[in-house]
């Protein structure tokens, strides 16, 4: 990104200097719609007006390069990418001259980094600059604990009615108990990159960096590794895990196990189980409530029924009124299933039911049928050109 000493990046995009990312998120939206080159085609100034709330949104929209404009009142790419990799190893030490690094001017900072002055001392210090921020970054970086882990398991459908207890064979990074955790097998011997000074010379421009190693941490010894783990300080291993499911768990639920994910150096991350659950052939789940299709006869809709139709617990009778549809739903309270939320509700259960036509051999049945079609004569489809004629 070129230079831009002097851009307000909060006025190229009109928030204040203290809006939240949510603000700045928006705000970029916004003017990208209206000076977008598609909306505004030959239109050179909105092109250029679109590429300066871009490189206002590149440069706020990151929390670093942020608090380098902030701190800084310019952003320059270049000094900011110099700045990072000369405290990437750690603190800095004392740069050799005062001369500037290209592209940027470090008059008005402070270049004591804990030796003499290298420079004009100002409003703020290099180290503040540049070593806070970097280092900062480097520290979040690095997780405390080790990280979670994800599950999927699939389990039946009675299993998550009536709750079971579910073993897994989860592989996870544990901690080796060879080295405990450190990754060192012993004495070692010297820092190859270092020499055994424990500092490393880095040149940024007309300035020289001497920097702690990385490599040993400015010991200037390099320890020998853990033969078992090869200095990772973990393991991987299978371990048996013993998730309790709940009567009523649903679908898609996201079970947390604390301290069985994977080891870091600040104890354990979390194992998240995510279930699903297989389909019944005769239920069908619906939350907490339960739907069952169960098929009646023509007499029994017509005339009225008694019909006995299973629950989750076993027979139910379910009462048919006289001229009952096929698609008609009647409800069981409380024949669902436990809630796994809400201790000591349950749900419904729902019959839908459908009206089976049957098919007829017998010339006695058809003579029936055919007297009691004359003795019911209405037109079931006399609605239909009307409502054919509607435009609403």
């Amino acid at each position: 990104m070129p230079a831009a000493a002097h851009k307000n990046y909060y006025s190229v995009l009109g928030v204040k200097s203290s809006a939240s990312a949510e603000e700045i998120r928006k705000a970029y939206r916004r003017l990208a719609r209206k000076y977008h080159p598609d909306v505004n085609p030959n239109n050179k100034s909105a092109e250029d007006r679109f590429k300066e709330v871009q490189e206002a949104y590149d440069i706020l929209s990151d929390p670093k390069k942020r608090e380098f404009f902030d701190r800084a009142g310019f952003f320059n790419e270049q000094a900011f990418q110099q700045g990072a990799e000369a405290f990437a190893g750690g603190g800095a030490g004392e740069p050799a001259g005062a001369g500037s690094g290209p592209g940027f001017d470090f008059s008005g900072f402070d270049f004591d980094l804990g030796g003499e002055a290298g420079g004009r001392r100002g409003g703020g210090s290099f180290r503040d600059l540049f070593g806070n921020l970097f280092q900062r970054g480097r520290t979040e970086a690095e997780p405390e604990t080790g990280g979670d882990l994800e599950y999927a398991a699939t389990i039946g459908f009675w299993d998550a009615v009536k709750g079971t207890v579910l073993r897994l064979q989860v592989p996870r990074q544990d901690m080796c108990p060879q080295c405990k955790g450190s990754g060192a097998g012993g004495p070692g011997g010297t820092c190859p990159e270092c020499g055994g000074k424990g500092q490393i010379s880095q040149k940024i421009g007309d300035m020289r960096f001497n920097r702690k190693c990385p490599a040993c941490g400015g010991s200037g010894k390099l320890g020998a590794r853990c033969p078992r783990c090869h200095g990772e300080g973990r393991l991987a291993r299978e371990e048996t895990i013993e998730v309790r499911i709940r009567p009523g768990t649903r679908e898609g639920a996201r079970l947390r196990l604390a301290g069985k994910g994977n080891w870091g150096p600040r104890g354990y991350g979390d194992l998240y189980v995510v279930l699903r659950i297989q389909p019944h052939p005769l239920f069908r789940r619906e939350g907490d409530d339960i739907t069952l299709q169960a098929p009646i006869t023509v007499a029994e809709a017509a005339l009225g029924a008694k019909i006995e139709v299973p629950t989750i617990d076993g027979a139910a009778l379910v009462k048919i009124p006289p001229g009952t549809q096929s698609g008609q739903r009647f409800r069981l309270r409380e024949r669902g299933v436990p809630s796994a939320v809400r201790e000591g509700a349950r749900g419904d259960q729902y019959v839908e039911v459908q009206v089976v036509v049957p098919r007829l051999t017998d010339e006695r049945s058809k003579e029936l049928l055919r007297e009691f079609a004359q003795l019911n004569a209405a037109d079931v489809r006399a609605e239909l050109p009307r409502l054919a004629a509607r435009r609403e």
